[in-house]
């Protein structure tokens, strides 16, 4: 920049959300509140689902046989399945949880801070799907790895 030339002034506000932008935001809200409800209740369920799974595998003589046959996953391997499952369902929903309520409390009393607070939970959301995608594509790619070499191996 040449001495002399003004430089360009920032506007106080640079972004402007306008009324289609809020009404969309306030939607988005209701629909991420929506789906954290869903995922919450899921999660519940997954959690009962660990506990009397786990229970009837180690009860059951039945279940015990078939648990042999699908590689020897036992009863305590069930519930720490269903726990882990059930912790990759929670909290992607309470984020979206505490996005929605954010960015309603934002949207519609026109707080700066609850809105910005709202876009940080949304972007943890979409940060963590992004490391969990990363996470299945490597084991994916291990899987297929492991049988080309158990392929080659008994060839």
């Amino acid at each position: 920049m040449e001495i002399g030339q003004e430089q360009p002034q920032a506007e106080p506000h640079g972004l402007v959300i306008s009324e289609e932008i809020r009404s969309y935001l306030y939607e988005m809200t209701k629909w991420a509140n929506f789906l954290a409800i869903v995922g919450f209740v899921l999660t519940g369920l997954m959690v009962v689902s660990a506990f009397t799974v786990g229970a009837a595998m180690t009860t059951s003589r039945e279940l015990q046989a078939m648990s042999s046959q699908m590689g020897g996953l036992s009863g305590l391997g069930f519930t720490i399945f269903f726990l882990v499952y059930a912790f990759v369902i929670f909290y992607p929903s309470l984020l979206m949880f505490k996005y929605a309520s954010k960015a309603k409390m934002g949207v519609l009393y026109g707080e700066q801070e609850q809105l910005n607070e709202a876009i940080g939970k949304l972007k943890s959301l979409f940060k963590y799907w992004g490391i969990l995608t990363l996470i299945i594509i490597c084991l994916y790619g291990l899987l297929i790895i492991s049988a080309v070499l158990g392929g080659v191996a008994t060839a």
